[in-house]
């Protein structure tokens, strides 16, 4: 009798608000046997599923304890060679900042069928819910999507993001706040440009602070922000709702 052979569904869940995820994702959620799910996918994602479908934590939070990526390969590999399908089921989208690559990778040697299906990303989403556009015509002519958390220590090159005059919007850039703005600031930014940090972005409980570069951090700290939360640079941020009730948001 010849190995059997499942599939692998890549999903992308969005940026936090359970609505916010597509149609094809709670379809495909919908025929999946098995359902890894990552700790930053809000559970209401979950409502999806089948109910007899086996739901497993594979939490990536940063700073906490995480489930091994190469178990997680592993385990998509094992549960699809006994015929199963499975939903991976990431925060926002797989393929920015999630690692997708690296399973979609394990699934292409291990000959594993897949399917990707994207999901809207936090890093356009979290600004929008404050009115903030990454892109504005007359502000911003492109947008940089950076990690402020990296896996060998290598920083980004500050100094040519700082002379872009992009949008930059950085994931997993809190705990490293303070070093990344004087990074900016070093490589030339102005201190005034506008600037925010939005947590739990998309959900009841968001909570953020529009600032400037120079005084981010110390608001940040002073409203006791804590990750999952983005943090976006740039002109733009003067077309956040809350500026006009935040006058530090506006640059000299």
């Amino acid at each position: 009798m010849g190995e059997m052979r499942g599939k692998v569904f890549l999903i992308g869940a969005g940026p936090g608000d359970p609505e916010l995820m597509t149609l094809k994702a709670a379809r495909a959620l919908r025929l999946a046997d098995v359902v890894l799910v990552d700790d930053l996918v809000d559970r209401g994602c979950l409502a999806h599923a089948r109910a007899d479908a086996r739901i497993i934590e594979v939490g990536k939070r940063g700073g906490c304890k995480s489930t091994p990526q190469a178990f997680i390969e592993k385990l998509l590999v094992l549960y699809s060679k006994e015929g199963k399908t499975v939903a991976r089921l990431k925060g926002g989208d797989p393929f920015v900042f999630g690692r997708g690559g690296e399973e979609l990778e394990a699934l292409r040697a291990a000959g594993i069928e897949f399917e990707l299906i994207p999901g809207i990303t936090a890093g356009t989403a979290v600004p929008a819910t404050l009115g903030i556009p990454v892109t504005h015509r007359e502000v911003a002519r492109g947008v940089t999507f950076v990690t402020g958390h990296t896996k060998d220590g290598r920083e980004p090159d500050w100094e040519a993001l700082a002379r872009s005059g992009m949008t930059l919007v950085v994931y997993m850039g809190l705990t490293r706040l303070e070093q990344i703005a004087s990074a900016l600031v070093a490589a030339g930014l102005s201190g005034n440009t506008p600037a925010c940090a939005i947590e739990n972005g998309t959900l009841k409980t968001q909570r953020q602070v529009v600032s400037t570069l120079g005084g981010l951090k110390r608001q940040v700290m002073a409203k006791k922000l804590s990750s999952p939360a983005i943090v976006v640079i740039g002109d733009v941020v003067r077309f956040a709702a809350v500026a006009a009730a935040e006058p530090r948001a506006r640059a000299a």
